[in-house]
């Protein structure tokens, strides 16, 4: 009996871990015992919310023990949280910032870049992942969710990172199902988050504050991607799209649906496509758009190491303070492994645009003899742009390769200058300037298939507001009353 009574003690605290209800010797049931808590809050992993205490080990620990029971969320209650070391993110879990918390950065203490092979490729900050504020690598169901923040303080690099130091806070390779909503992202270093070679990412409300740093968000060869209610001020690229060789193969881009943004780009790029472009993209969606800025391109779309960009409909964007509003460019850098050829851009349409204060790099199309920018059209298409230029020799500017709207002379239109083009049309649209201005509206050279129909263009001192130069086919319809010139070209409407 003794022996019986004892084993009965002994397995009683046993039979209460399995979680099943027992009963003590006074007859009280004891508790239930529940399984694991779905919610894991770094203070009970050591984190302390004090600004000075280093909370990385402590929330890697919060990470693991979530990633281990199957799953769950890491919270950070309101306080701030000095993380002086790279935190390695794992599959299905959830970083929650919760109103008042800030994760914040220093100016050591970070993982080491990891050595790429591809490194020549891309630049530096492209080439390696490992040097973060939060790591990934194939990763699934990661979510950082909440409406705090997340902060480099200033410490992150904006160049090539010294031992110890990070260059960006989120970084994330081969990840799938990816969300990144509610929270902030500030003074990123070079990123404020950089993906490559993910799938299936959502975002809402996300913000994004690197104006006295770099880059916003790369998003590189990502397929499946929705993006709502972004804003996003960059002082490098703001929101840009690219492919390029640093997991050392060509990836798949596209399906990418972007709606309700503000973008800004204090020295470079809006909304961008490149300059990194070795995978092909299709299938992108931008609507509901203002752009308050951008050094560069407003709307930006480069083709420089072999890539083919097709699909991509802007609509109801508004521009302003943008140095170009719209650039595309077929380049020939070819800057990938595996020998690319030249790539192309076609099957790209604008709707819906209004840009003011333009700078002075005149909204351009430009292919390479033999690669064409094809098939683009502009529907309900207004710039006002800056104007104030002299007489301009009408020929081909000079090109220094490079994918900058500078890279490109100056503009003999100040409009639009098209070179290098096949099936171009233009529809409802108009284009006026704030100062008087000698050079015509539109000048094509070396294209075909061109279309005018109800377009308008403020008339200056030139002769004439759309030049044709060996253009294969132009036509003007639906009132469109532009004064041409036409050396070399034939006009043709309808089949």
């Amino acid at each position: 009996m003794r022996y019986a009574a004892l084993r009965r003690s002994v397995m009683l605290p046993m039979v209460a871990v399995a979680g099943l209800v027992v009963f003590c010797a006074g007859g009280a049931a004891a508790a239930t015992v529940q399984p694991h808590a779905t919610t894991y809050n770094v203070k009970d992993f050591g984190a302390k919310a004090d600004g000075k205490t280093n909370n990385a080990p402590a929330i890697d620990k919060a990470i693991v023990a979530a990633n281990k029971a199957g799953g769950g969320t890491v919270e950070f209650p309101a306080g701030t949280y000095l993380s002086a070391g790279t935190v390695h993110l794992k599959s299905n879990v959830t970083v929650q910032l919760d109103a008042g918390s800030t994760i914040t950065g220093a100016s050591s203490g970070y993982d080491a870049p990891e050595s790429n092979p591809n490194d020549k490729y891309q630049d530096f900050g492209h080439s390696h992942f490992h040097d973060a504020m939060f790591f990934g690598d194939s990763v699934d169901n990661v979510k950082f969710i909440g409406s705090g923040t997340i902060d480099g303080g200033g410490h992150l690099i904006t160049g090539n990172p010294k031992s110890g130091q990070a260059d960006k806070i989120i970084s994330l390779t081969r990840c799938t199902n990816l969300t990144l909503s509610g929270i902030t992202l500030k003074r990123g270093g070079h990123f404020g988050a950089l993906i490559n070679g993910c799938d299936h990412v959502v975002s809402d409300h996300l913000t994004i504050s690197t104006a006295s740093d770099r880059d916003g968000w790369n998003i590189i060869s990502t397929t499946n991607v929705t993006i709502t209610n972004i804003n996003d001020a960059a002082n490098d690229d703001a929101l840009v799209f690219k492919s390029d060789w640093a997991l050392g193969k060509t990836l798949p881009n596209g399906h990418v649906t972007v709606t309700n943004a503000k973008l800004s780009a204090g020295c470079c790029n809006a909304l961008m496509f490149g300059s990194e472009t070795c995978g092909d993209f299709t299938d992108y969606q931008f609507s509901h758009i203002t752009i308050t800025g951008a050094g560069k391109s407003g709307l930006g779309l480069v083709s420089m190491d072999g890539a083919h960009i097709s699909n991509v409909h802007y609509d109801d964007i508004t521009m302003s303070n943008t140095q170009s509003p719209i650039m595309e460019k077929i380049g020939t850098r070819k800057r990938c492994g595996g020998s690319p050829g030249i790539g192309s851009i076609s099957d790209i349409h604008y709707s819906n645009i209004t840009g003011t204060k333009a700078g002075k790099f005149s909204p351009t199309l430009w292919g390479q003899s033999g690669h064409l920018v094809s098939n683009i059209t502009f529907d309900n298409v207004h710039l006002d742009l800056p104007g104030g230029s002299g007489s301009v020799s009408s020929g081909v500017p000079s090109d220094n390769g490079d994918y900058n709207p500078n890279s490109i002379g100056k503009r003999p239109a100040y409009g639009f200058y098209l070179h290098n083009v096949s099936g171009i049309s233009f529809s409802n649209s108009g284009f006026t300037f704030d100062n008087s201005d000698a050079r015509p509206a539109i000048i094509v050279n070396n294209g075909s298939g061109l279309t005018f129909d109800n377009v308008t263009a403020q008339a200056g001192s030139a002769s004439y507001d759309v030049g044709f130069q060996t253009v294969n086919g132009y036509c003007l319809t639906g009132g469109t009353k532009l004064r041409v010139n036409a050396t070399g070209s034939t006009q043709k409407c309808g089949s």
